[in-house]
C-alpha cells in the first residue's frame, strides 16, 4: 500500500468534525501554495501578457464594466 493510499484510508476514517478540521487545514495550505506560485510567476514576468492584453483591450475600447 502506498503512502497516498494510507492517507486516503486515514482521512476516510476520521470522525466528521476532525474531517472538517483536516479539510480546512488542507484547503488553506493549498491556497497558500497557490498564492506563492502566483507571486513567483508575477515577479518572473510570466503574467505580463495579461497586462498587455488588458492595455490593448482598453485602447480598443473592448473592456466592459463589472
Amino acid at each position: 500500500m502506498t503512502r497516498v493510499e494510507e492517507l486516503e484510508l486515514a482521512v476516510e476514517a476520521l470522525p466528521e468534525q476532525e474531517y472538517h478540521q483536516f479539510r480546512s487545514w488542507f484547503l488553506e495550505r493549498d491556497w497558500e501554495k497557490w498564492d506563492r506560485q502566483i507571486e513567483a510567476d508575477a515577479q518572473a514576468g510570466k503574467l505580463d501578457f495579461l497586462i498587455q492584453e488588458a492595455l490593448q483591450g482598453k485602447r480598443q475600447s473592448r473592456l466592459r464594466e463589472l
